[in-house]
């Protein structure tokens, strides 16, 4: 998509360098490419600007004007050797230098404004600094936002050593407690994670909003299992089950997965269509086999099938079509409870379980078949209330009409309700989040089935 540049293609911010298009925007930032391969110029209002200035971000000049007609912008270059991009980056480091840079970067900032939310940031490598944007986007802890930069995007606290370990295949082995270290973090890192098991402890809260039956089952059957595993083994439980999740589309599994899994810290493996699907005979059984010896070594672990229907479907109904789907659910069938002995926990995902083949959902292969419903309005308004707590918020702010009106819809709506009214609040000037902006973002998501969903969206009236 392209952007709507503030400042014309060709106009010189220095003599010899020429701006060409933009890369990056936000609300109140510009970022562009100029006319020198590698150079970034990043463009921001004066509101912005002086905010930056009053609480000592930058070094004395640092920022220069800019003037383009009535409008006024204040200015900062880098130079090809040095990033400018926005958090959360869209590519990992390629490099332990780089990242060590972004995590000196971090420390600085923190000694500078210690409680402004940066997970909004712009990262300004040649000042060793993230300059806030202030939005109303719903903040993260920093070491979410470490680990996000390190692994290109991804939702992992830099603390889940072990599961950023399996992701970041560039960097070399020992360094990412010193990242840690250099981001001012290490004091923060729980004693377990600081050995490389990356296991919640028993205090730390996990939680699921919207979710809560979902939430009281994983807690029971898998965290629980976890925090005490010496007592479980005593038992004979020396891992928790696998489970398969199945619901309408929409109604929270994936949501839940990934929550449980950043919790836990483990590594994760995904098997669908995109991992390990091929057309040729044997070879998606090759790859299935390859994925389950790979989180077996690396266990405790976490492999999660998706769509699991599109390889575990019925053979006796021969959905697919081939003896090589047979296969394919026979090697499933070989490798599930051996995974299970292995410390793997897995987890199905289907929109159709009753496409599944019996023997893959008989106990001994998923202990557990878990129905997700579509929210009620009790869970929307928890989730609801969960998103806004991280935002600034107007003291009349209420919930329960929201609520009312998004219940038996996906919870992707609510969240998508309260980030389009922090949009129109900050489009608005204003700094909370209000009633105002909450109704009018809920009048600009209807029900997809609803007449106005089915209505056109683009072009004009």
């Amino acid at each position: 998509m392209s952007i709507d540049a503030w400042l014309p293609r060709g106009l010189e911010v220095e003599t010899g360098v020429a701006l060409r298009e933009t890369v990056e925007d936000a609300l109140d930032w510009q970022i562009y490419a100029t006319s020198k391969p590698g150079d970034r110029v990043l463009v921001a209002r004066p509101g912005l600007t002086s905010r930056w200035v009053e609480a000592g971000l930058l070094p004395e000049g640092a920022l220069r004007s800019l003037a383009f007609g009535r409008d006024s912008f204040g200015v900062i270059q880098s130079h090809q050797e040095h990033a400018l991009t926005s958090i959360p980056c869209s590519r990992s480091p390629q490099s332990a230098p780089e990242a060590l840079a972004f995590a000196a970067s971090m420390k600085r900032t923190r000694s500078i404004v210690a409680e402004v939310p940066l997970h909004d940031a712009i990262y300004v490598e040649r000042y060793t600094i993230l300059l806030p944007s202030y939005s109303l986007s719903p903040a993260v802890g920093d070491d979410v936002l470490l680990g996000s930069y390190l692994s290109g995007g991804i939702q992992v606290s830099c603390r889940s050593t072990r599961r950023l370990a399996a992701i970041l295949t560039w960097l070399p082995a020992g360094y990412l407690g010193k990242i840690i270290q250099a981001a001012g973090l290490e004091d923060e890192t729980r004693p377990e994670e600081k050995a490389g098991d990356g296991i919640a402890s028993a205090t730390d809260a996990f939680a699921l909003p919207g979710r809560p039956a979902l939430e009281a089952f994983f807690r029971e059957h898998v965290i629980d299992i976890v925090q005490q595993r010496d007592r479980y083994r005593a038992l004979g439980i020396d891992s928790p089950s696998a489970m398969v999740l199945h619901g309408p589309p929409g109604c929270g599994k994936t949501f839940a997965v990934e929550r449980l899994v950043e919790y836990l810290g483990w590594p994760i493996y995904q098997i669908a269509s995109g991992t390990v699907g091929s057309p040729y005979i044997h070879e998606t059984g090759r790859k299935v086999a390859e994925l389950f010896a790979k989180a077996l070594d690396h266990a405790p672990s976490v492999i999660v099938i998706d769509e699991m229907e599109s390889f575990l479907a019925d053979r006796e109904q021969g959905v697919g079509g081939g003896g090589h789907r047979v296969e394919e659910v026979a090697e499933f069938l070989r490798r599930i409870p051996e995974a299970v002995k292995g410390g793997v926990l897995i987890i199905g995902m289907t929109n159709r379980v009753e496409m599944i083949d019996e023997a893959i959902l008989r106990r001994g292969r998923f202990d557990h078949i878990v129905k997700v419903g579509m929210p009620t309005e009790k869970e929307v308004r928890s989730l609801l209330d969960s998103l806004v707590s991280l935002l600034p918020t107007d003291a009349g702010l209420q919930t329960a009409s929201a609520a009312a009106r998004l219940a038996g819809r996906p919870l992707s709506d609510a969240a998508f309700v309260v980030r389009e009214a922090g949009r129109l609040a900050a489009r608005a000037g204003k700094d909370r989040l209000d009633q105002e902006a909450l109704e009018q973002a809920l009048s600009l998501a209807p029900a997809r089935d609803s007449a106005d969903a089915a209505r056109p969206r683009i072009g004009f009236a």
